[in-house]
């Protein structure tokens, strides 16, 4: 597995240096998440099921769920 080196903070997570933030980076074919607190534990992806995902949040599908 490639190793991201370029990890950018969420603008969702707010100004400043804090450690409850969530990061992203790319590599080719995949996306890779992680929270700052814990940088170890890392989560990968392909770019479409997260883009799903995160369509069907947006249109509130998930909201109320039990996930």
């Amino acid at each position: 597995m490639i190793t991201p080196g370029n990890w950018q903070k969420s603008s969702y997570s707010g100004s400043g240096d804090g450690n409850n933030c969530l990061e992203l980076a790319a590599t080719p074919g995949a996306v890779h998440l992680r929270e700052s607190d814990t940088p170890a534990t890392q989560l990968s992806t392909a770019p479409g099921p997260l883009a799903h995902l995160l369509l069907r949040i947006k249109q509130g599908v998930y909201q109320g769920a039990s996930l």
